[in-house]
């Protein structure tokens, strides 16, 4: 493991130590909000009763979430997922600023996809396509910055 890995493993340390059913359940809430209107028009009922799995794999961190009741809900391990998309901290930042798209970090093999690439598809197609509301830009440029910073080795 690189230096940087190693680093940003231990500074996560803390995370790891929360049940992944929190972490799920935290970023659903999140979610929630910033998807309010496509979860009020449909958009998102390909989901329903599916789960997705996201694994930031460069800090140990996993999510699982799906839709149920018009809500985005977050789920712990006792099921697997349906479909999975794993890949590195830096890569999910770049995809949440908008900064690069989903297509161009699975090509270049930054994300993975598992499971149902049927639902990852359309999960994908989704996301390509959500224009957040313009009261989470501020949040969108916050995460573009992060995702900006340069550690020494990287």
């Amino acid at each position: 493991m690189p230096s940087t890995q190693r680093l940003l493993f231990l500074l996560t340390f803390p995370l790891r130590l929360i049940p992944s059913v929190l972490h799920s359940q935290t970023l659903a809430t999140l979610l929630n909000q910033v998807m309010k209107e496509s979860l009020a028009e449909g958009e998102l009922d390909f989901l329903d009763g599916r789960r997705v799995g996201i694994e930031i794999d460069d800090i140990g961190v996993r999510y699982c979430l799906g839709v149920s009741g018009g809500h985005i809900r977050g789920y712990g391990k006792d099921l697997p997922p349906d479909a999975s998309v794993a890949g590195g901290l830096r890569e999910f930042m770049l995809l949440a600023a908008r900064r690069e798209d989903a297509d161009t970090l699975f090509f270049q093999r930054r994300l993975r996809m598992s499971g149902d690439t049927e639902l990852g598809l359309y999960l994908k197609n989704f996301l390509d396509a959500f224009e957040p509301p313009a009261r989470w830009v501020p949040l969108t440029r916050a995460l573009d910055r992060m995702a900006g910073l340069r550690f020494p080795g990287r």
